[in-house]
């Protein structure tokens, strides 16, 4: 009995030493230490996977004027982010200049106004002058004609005297009348042209206080302000990006500063090489995924496809690009306008289809092949491939469905030919 025991309990060591064996030697093998998956039949999905910026449908920039002298200097300037409410004081300009120019064009206007003051004195004096000589002039004629009137019964040369006084008295009186009329022109000739000083100094002012006003861009609405680029700031004129604008940059007229954008509407802002563009079409389906939104996936649709494209110069040598446009069906709070995001773009769908990864698929002697995992090793297997894609492999024959096939290239050692 303890030899039969012995005897028993040896088999039963040895067996389960060969069931270790053949487990080590089954998992050191081609099949199971190998990642795998599972051929499929579903639906076979090839995209285009782009970068771009998210931006809104509708914004309102705010420009630096395009007047105010040719030193802008930002002094004031809200951060990125920043809720701002309609009014608000977004971006302020120094306005030193301006301030003295204003000062300068008030007192010429003053100067106008007391001019005109001068002009309108002097003309009243000058014409009471010539209304007085007038008055006077007037009066001598009317004793002129009285004198006039017993001419006859006075002596011949006497008579003639005052016939004589009393036409030098009506020449008098034209002389003086033409004159008072011309003064009054001449006064109100003086007046227009000291009210043109005035209205002159009174524009300047006007527009120097406009000037002033733009120098202070305030919110036209509420929502989250965005700062722009300072492209002057650029490391060089290729650089793909810049610093933001910041209290103290100089800004040439007209330069963007900062954006309030609508963000009740967004879209993905993308630029595709001429090679992908006619594999893209008008509302193809995208998914985008925002950088700064690990967490979430936005969908959405190409709206529009730019009909030429533009050189881009960021990269050497250049190449030619199209503008690329994603609307976004889907919305979330935390969006920013500028936010950088990448679109993946469906650009084929085939139904019903064996569909493996396209880590699967494998080039062994010029044809493409597939590793076949099962209980016995790993069975290389050529085939015919129905579409590849960025992420899957539609595959036409050489599979079938359920079959496992190795995600990396087992050693040469472990394959077993068909």
């Amino acid at each position: 009995m303890t030899r039969r025991r012995a005897a028993i309990a040896l088999v039963m060591v040895i067996a389960t030493a060969a069931s270790a064996v053949a487990v080590v030697r089954f998992r050191s093998g081609a099949g199971p230490s190998l990642p795998t998956a599972v051929v499929a039949k579903g639906v076979f999905i090839d995209y285009l996977q782009l970068r771009g910026e998210v931006r809104p449908v509708r914004s309102t920039v705010l420009s630096a004027p395009m007047s105010g002298g040719s030193d802008l200097q930002i002094i004031r300037l809200v951060k990125t982010g920043t809720v701002v409410r309609s009014g608000d004081v977004v971006v302020q300009f120094d306005t030193t200049q301006q301030q003295r120019t204003l000062e300068q064009k008030q007192s010429e206007l003053k100067q106008a106004e007391s001019e005109i003051e001068k002009t309108l004195a002097e003309q009243r004096r000058r014409e009471q002058a010539a209304r007085t000589a007038l008055e006077q002039a007037r009066s001598a004629l009317a004793r002129a004609k009285l004198d006039l009137e017993g001419a006859d019964l006075r002596p011949r040369i006497e008579a003639e005297h005052f016939r004589l006084k009393a036409s030098d008295a009506e020449e008098t009186v034209r002389e003086l009348d033409q004159k008072l009329a011309s003064e009054r022109i001449s006064a109100a000739a003086d007046v227009a042209s000291a009210r043109q000083k005035r209205d002159k100094a009174r524009f300047d002012v006007g527009e120097t206080e406009r000037i002033m006003a733009g120098m202070t861009l305030r919110a036209p609405g509420s929502g989250p302000i965005t700062v722009l680029p300072n492209r002057r700031a650029a490391a060089s004129v290729f650089a793909q990006s810049a610093p933001e604008f910041r209290a103290g940059d100089r800004a040439y007229f007209g330069a963007p500063i900062a954006e309030l954008p609508d963000l009740s509407s967004i879209r993905l802002s993308c630029r595709i090489d001429e090679i992908d563009r006619a594999r893209v079409q008008a509302a193809a389906v995208s998914l985008v995924r925002v950088d700064a939104l690990p967490d979430r996936e936005l969908k959405g649709s190409v709206r529009d496809i730019s009909l030429i494209a533009r050189p881009d110069f960021t990269q050497f040598p250049p190449t030619r690009n199209f503008d690329l446009i994603v609307a976004l069906s889907d919305n979330d709070p935390r969006l920013r306008s500028g936010m950088s995001a990448t679109a993946r773009i469906e650009v084929e769908r085939l139904s019903g289809v064996l569909v493996v990864p396209a880590a699967a698929v494998f080039q062994s002697g010029g044809a493409s092949t597939v590793y076949v995992v099962n209980r016995s090793g790993a069975e290389a297997r050529r085939v015919k491939l129905l579409r590849r894609g960025r992420d899957q492999v539609a595959i036409a024959s050489g599979v079938g469905e359920g079959d496992r096939v190795a995600l990396k290239e087992p050693e040469g050692g472990d394959v077993r030919q068909p």
